[in-house]
């Protein structure tokens, strides 16, 4: 098989990018839903990245380009 690689992200990056959204100073997020959220973001990625490969291979082409990640988007929007 080839290179494969697991995506993975910092639960601190994952807590840093949410609070930007709390609309009140005082919300926090307890560790369990931290990881939920850490995890469905590793999910979504890896899926988002297999869908853009399947879609450069469609095309016959060699390289994933953000044209493939725009065409797969919308579908893998709705399905999640």
């Amino acid at each position: 098989m080839g290179d494969e690689r697991t995506a993975t992200f910092k639960q601190k990056t994952v807590l840093q990018l949410i609070s930007q959204f709390f609309q009140d100073g005082k919300t926090k997020m307890n560790n369990e839903a931290l990881l939920l959220v850490t995890e469905v973001l590793t999910i979504f990625v890896a899926e988002a990245a297999t869908r853009a490969v399947d879609q450069t291979k469609k095309e016959g082409l060699d390289e994933v380009t953000i044209d493939q990640f725009e065409k797969i988007l919308p579908q893998l929007l709705l399905d999640m």
